[in-house]
């Protein structure tokens, strides 16, 4: 009987955040939705969100924050009505790319003000709890923005991997490079291969 051993390589991408202010155990920091789940069937429901900044915004004194992970992005409302000084400061000091987790309850956006250009634009999170995970230093360059990081120097990019692989194309890649090699794996293994990492052959 002939055993065949299928090699397989495998590339371990950690992304952090800059700052390491606010160190936690990633068993700490559980989420009940990821940031393109929410909709209106969730409206009056208590959730947390975890994820990075994408974008924050002061109008009139609220202060919207866009969460996105690596599904998608929700908005969260920060009313100083409703909020200890405390935490709507907090907020207010967030850098695009820090990592926070959000606990609030859904509601329906007001009328005129969805966002049709996302799946969870119908919805919003009344912030009640805000945790900051890492708080980010400034950026190098904008994640969030193809056309202008695309004209950023390679060497740069190289140098802030962890920040460029966070930009919508190359997550495409990941998810794409995952979906093939699970493929791959799926398929090697129904033809009686055996998967064998390759540090393991040198211990």
């Amino acid at each position: 009987m002939v055993s065949t051993v299928f090699f397989r390589f495998t590339i371990l991408f950690e992304i952090v955040a800059e700052s390491r202010q606010h160190p936690r155990s990633a068993f700490e920091m559980k989420r009940t939705h990821h940031c393109n789940e929410l909709r209106l069937s969730h409206v009056g429901q208590t959730v947390t969100l975890s994820g990075w900044v994408h974008s924050r915004r002061d109008l009139g004194g609220v202060i919207f924050i866009d969460v996105r992970d690596r599904e998608g992005r929700t908005q969260t409302v920060f009313d100083p009505s409703d909020l200890p000084g405390e935490l709507f400061e907090s907020a207010a000091s967030l850098r695009s790319e820090s990592v926070i987790s959000v606990t609030g309850q859904v509601r329906r956006r007001p009328e005129g003000t969805t966002n049709p250009k996302i799946a969870s634009g119908e919805v919003e999170v009344m912030a009640r709890e805000l945790e900051i995970l890492n708080l980010a230093e400034g950026l190098p360059f904008p994640v969030d923005d193809p056309e202008v990081a695309a004209k950023v120097n390679e060497e740069l990019r190289l140098q802030y991997r962890f920040l460029d692989l966070r930009r919508p194309e190359m997550a495409r890649n990941l998810r794409l490079r995952s979906k093939v090699a699970t493929a791959t794996r799926v398929y090697f293994d129904e033809q009686g291969f055996l998967e064998v990492e390759t540090p393991i052959l040198f211990k």
